[in-house]
């Protein structure tokens, strides 16, 4: 089951563009020809509007590092980096460990050889684009609801207060 935190970050990266807040931009590095096989991918679930609302608020509480109710290109940036951060960090110890062909916790300088890690630039522009409705440089509470709430909205096309998974596959959401 996909959580509702992934359904987020995929609207805010499908609505953002690439350098969202979520989102990466660097190639992945390449995997190692014995690597696990990933997993399947989780199934959606829909998605009320009430919900969908409660999440966007605590995200946007979690990105105003300064907690003044005013998003600035800053405190984006560092939020970006700090989701960046950890999703390189979990793609390291999943790649330390399909590297670590013997399984003694060591990667040997032959194992490690050829390990390229990129982390994307943060970039508060294409947030804010979004929005900052009156372009200030900042965005509001109100201002960052407008903005997704309209992502939201032109989701739900049969305009019941809920992003159903026919909703998200037909926004681009999930395949």
């Amino acid at each position: 089951m996909i959580s509702f935190r992934m359904v987020i970050g995929l609207a805010w990266a499908a609505s953002a563009g690439s350098g969202a807040i979520g989102q990466t931009t660097a190639s992945a590095p390449a995997r190692p020809a014995q690597a696990a096989p990933r997993a399947a991918a989780p199934q959606a679930e829909p998605v009320a509007r009430a919900v969908f609302i409660a999440t966007m608020d605590a995200e946007f509480r979690k990105i105003d590092a300064d907690k003044n109710g005013n998003l600035t290109g800053k405190e984006i940036e560092g939020f970006q980096r700090a989701i960046s951060g950890l999703a390189a960090r979990q793609r390291n110890v999943g790649l330390f460990q399909a590297l670590d062909m013997d399984k003694n916790g060591q990667l040997s300088p032959a194992e490690f050889a050829g390990l390229p890690m990129n982390v994307p630039q943060p970039n508060a522009a294409q947030v804010l684009a979004q929005v900052d409705g009156n372009r200030d440089g900042q965005a509001t509470l109100i201002e960052y609801r407008v903005g997704k709430l309209l992502n939201f909205d032109q989701m739900d096309r049969d305009k019941d207060g809920v992003v159903s998974v026919a909703e998200m596959k037909a926004g681009g959401l999930i395949k």
